[in-house]
């Protein structure tokens, strides 16, 4: 089950990003997710994945980092592992279903 704790989980990420400034994080998506970036009317599509031991920690892990970079940053991301995903909108977790 991908929601326990103390393993690490392969994550798999779905996601949009919004930002004040998408030229500045589009880099660091790339470099964090290791996935593909592109770009759209309403910000950044990207698809990758991050290792951790639950989806709430790859998510806070991700926002932070992009927030870091550009404060004014929005991530609605779909996480899946394990055969769930995960759906979070910034740091709120919004459903959980299997893929």
């Amino acid at each position: 089950m991908a929601w326990q704790t103390g393993s690490m989980v392969l994550f798999r990420l779905n996601g949009e990003v919004s930002s004040e400034n998408p030229s500045a994080i589009q880099p660091l998506l790339t470099r964090i997710t290791g996935g593909q970036v592109t770009v759209t009317a309403a910000g950044l599509h990207v698809e990758g994945a991050m290792e951790g031991t639950d989806a709430r920690d790859v998510n806070r892990r991700l926002l932070s980092a992009l927030r870091r970079t550009e404060k004014r940053t929005r991530l609605r991301a779909e996480w899946t592992a394990g055969g769930t995903t995960y759906r979070f909108f910034d740091y709120v977790p919004k459903s959980e279903r299997p893929a």
